[in-house]
C-alpha cells in the first residue's frame, strides 16, 4: 500500500522514527558490514577461529541480504522515492549487480525494479551505468533475478536509451522469454509486454 505523509505519521506515531531516518540507518548499517561479510580481520591460526571466521562470514553475509531486502521494500511506494535519491540508494541497488553473492544480485535488481517506474529514478539507474548490468541479470540463474530485470527494463527503455537496449542479442534473449510460456509463465509475460511496448513501434 501506497503512503503519504499522513499515513506515515499515523504509523510511526510521535516518537516513531522518521522515514528518512531508518532508510539512512539502513544504509548505513549495510555499508558498515564489509563487502566480504567480515566485521573486522582475523587471523587464521587455531581451527576454532577459522570456524569462528566462517560463522562470522555466513552471519554478515545474511545481515546484508535482509538489509538490502528491506531496501528493496521501500523502493516500491514513490512516498519513499525521494528519500532514496537523496540517500543514493539507486546507486547502491546498482553496485550490488556486480556482487558475487546472488542475494544481494536478486535484491538489488529488485530494488531497481520497484523504484523504476518513476522516470527520475529511471534517469539515475540508466546514467549511473545501470543498463549493461541489468542485461546481464537476464542470464542468472535465479528467476526473479531475470523477472525484476524484464520488469526494470520495461520501465527504463526509452528514447534516449533504446540503441543500449534493444541489440538483437537482447532482443533475442527476451524473445526467447516470451516464447517459454510452459517454463515459465512470468517471464514470458513480462517478455511479451516488454515486446509490445517498445518493438511494436519499430
Amino acid at each position: 500500500m501506497f503512503t503519504n505523509d499522513q499515513r506515515q505519521e499515523e504509523r510511526t506515531g510521535r516518537y516513531g522514527t522518521h522515514r528518512l531516518q531508518f532508510l539512512q540507518q539502513l544504509v548505513t548499517q549495510f555499508q558498515n558490514t564489509s563487502e566480504d561479510g567480515k566485521p573486522f580481520p582475523l587471523v587464521n591460526k587455531l581451527c576454532w577461529l577459522c570456524l569462528f571466521r566462517v560463522m562470522l562470514f555466513l552471519l554478515f553475509a545474511e545481515t546484508r541480504e535482509k538489509i538490502l531486502a528491506n531496501l528493496a521494500n521501500f523502493a516500491y511506494d514513490p512516498y519513499n522515492y525521494n528519500f532514496l535519491r537523496q540517500l543514493n540508494v539507486l546507486e547502491l541497488f546498482i553496485d550490488c549487480l556486480t556482487e558475487p553473492n546472488e542475494k544481494l544480485v536478486e535484491f538489488g535488481i529488485g530494488g531497481i525494479c520497484n523504484s523504476c517506474a518513476d522516470p527520475a529514478n529511471a534517469a539515475i539507474v540508466t546514467n549511473f551505468g545501470g543498463i549493461p548490468l541489468i542485461i546481464q541479470c537476464l542470464s542468472s540463474p535465479v528467476r526473479n533475478t531475470v523477472n525484476y530485470a524484464l520488469g526494470a527494463l520495461y520501465y527504463i527503455c526509452n528514447e534516449s536509451n533504446k540503441g543500449e537496449i534493444l541489440k538483437p542479442e537482447v532482443i533475442d534473449v527476451i524473445e526467447r522469454y516470451a516464447a517459454a510460456e510452459e517454463v515459465s509463465v512470468s517471464f514470458s509475460n513480462l517478455a511479451k509486454a516488454f515486446l509490445d511496448k517498445h518493438l511494436s513501434k519499430n
